[in-house]
């Protein structure tokens, strides 16, 4: 059962990394990247290792995803076309 669960994250951890790549939407790539760091912790977290889930659920999903979002919500687009 746990495979299960491993393959299901590590499948779904490779499609919102390709997804984030494609994507031209920055706001959508923010978004999508904290998706990612929330699969990666609970695959931390699934492995036993608390501590760097935890960490990566601050940090990864929560901190570095709502900085990404508000740099992206305070840019002008300037733009010559």
């Amino acid at each position: 059962m746990i495979e299960h669960f491993n393959i299901i994250i590590l499948v779904l951890m490779i499609i919102t990394a390709i997804i984030s790549l494609q994507v031209k939407d920055l706001l959508s790539a923010s978004m999508i990247f904290g998706i990612y760091s929330f699969l990666i912790c609970l695959l931390w977290a699934e492995m036993g290792a608390v501590d760097v889930a935890f960490t990566e659920a601050a940090v990864g999903a929560g901190v570095s995803a709502v900085f990404l979002i508000a740099t992206v919500y305070n840019t002008k687009r300037r733009s010559s076309d």
